[in-house]
């Protein structure tokens, strides 16, 4: 038996590939290996609450990007913050939601496969990755969207292909955190602004404060406001709305997403607010920056 409370929450995505699908996966030697069966994101959701009673036969992927919540297995309550994930196996009742007060944001992944167990080994626990200047989280959450969108663009055995190719290496970013880390091309300058900036980057799911910023960096808000400032022109709140408006327009031209699920991936969960955040920095409203004339 299975127990929902509260589907559907502003921004939320989601893809349940068919059983006629997942019946070709199965046979298929190089897909059945690690397959997705059903995919997710839930922004903000608040009272999101899921008890099952009766086992499934997939692994339940749950990634926490902001906010908080919990999950249970054998009557034992596990605690589950922002920047962790964990992994429920199968076979197991379960039970996990969002904290009422602080709702959890959250990509969501059920999986399964002959390599699946090896990927989930050890995650019946909150796993944490720290934000700092090589976590790489956004490029872990872009390539989401890619599995996602793959998914979401047709049933075809190419795109089903890239997807669980890619799933594979999504996997192994949160398994083999220490080689996903070391993976990235190019040098990080190691000038405190620069990893400010970099922590920015981030979290442009996140409302961060200024004493969030300046607590990461280590250093005073005054001292971290001019040393910025004198560094790049603008104030550190200026500059993370800059950033978020710089990805608010790579999901604008890439994708055919919706200006309120461009809203949530950025961590404005007004609109209206957005739109003139937007407007007053690109000169345009985003409708109008979507449909302008491109080169």
């Amino acid at each position: 038996m299975e127990i929902r409370q509260r589907d559907g929450f502003s921004g939320e995505r989601s893809i349940v590939l068919p059983k006629m699908i997942l019946d070709k996966i199965k046979s298929d030697p190089l897909l059945s290996a690690l397959y997705i069966t059903d995919i997710g994101f839930y922004p903000d959701a608040k009272y999101h609450f899921r008890e099952r009673s009766e086992p499934i036969d997939q692994y339940v992927f749950i990634y926490c990007t902001a906010g908080a919540g919990w999950f249970a297995v054998n009557g034992v309550r596990q605690e589950v913050n922002k920047n962790s994930y964990f992994i429920l196996p199968p076979g197991l009742p379960h039970s996990y939601g969002s904290e009422e007060d602080n709702p959890w944001t959250i990509y969501w992944i059920h999986f399964g496969g002959t390599l699946a167990e090896y990927y989930a080994d050890n995650c019946l626990m909150p796993h944490y990755i720290t934000p700092n200047k090589d976590s790489r989280i956004m490029t872990r959450i872009n390539l989401f969207e890619e599995l996602f969108n793959a998914l979401d663009a047709g049933f075809n055995l190419e795109s089903i292909r890239y997807a669980m190719s890619s799933f594979h290496h999504y996997l192994g970013s949160l398994r083999y955190l220490k080689g996903y880390k070391g993976s990235e091309t190019g040098h990080i300058d190691e000038n405190v602004v620069d990893e400010t900036i970099h922590f920015m980057t981030e979290n442009l799911e996140r409302n961060l404060t200024l004493t969030e910023i300046s607590n990461y960096s280590g250093f005073s808000k005054s001292y971290l406001s001019a040393m910025f400032k004198e560094r790049t022109g603008y104030s550190l709140l200026s500059y993370f709305n800059l950033l978020k408006v710089k990805y608010a327009c790579h999901l604008l031209d890439t994708t055919t997403m919706k200006l309120n699920r461009i809203c949530f991936k950025i961590g404005i969960f007004d609109p209206y607010y957005f739109s003139r955040m937007f407007s007053k920095i690109m000169g345009m409203s985003p409708i109008a920056y979507r449909h302008r004339a491109k080169a």
